[in-house]
């Protein structure tokens, strides 16, 4: 499993994950909010399997 999400994308999930979770947690949104367990996830771990079949990568070239 290499590395396929970069750094601003990375911050982006994070950031996305935390405030729907945070949403979903105080009741602000409905249960959908949940979902931001996956940017976070994808986030935290640096790799995003929904880029495998289209052969992205948002990291940097080494």
């Amino acid at each position: 499993m290499t590395s396929n999400v970069g750094g601003l994308d990375r911050i982006a999930r994070i950031t996305a994950g935390v405030v729907l979770i945070g949403l979903a947690a105080t009741g602000t949104v409905g249960v959908w909010g949940w979902i931001g367990i996956v940017p976070l996830a994808t986030g935290l771990s640096g790799w995003c399997p929904a880029y495998l079949p289209f052969g992205l990568s948002t990291c940097k070239t080494r």
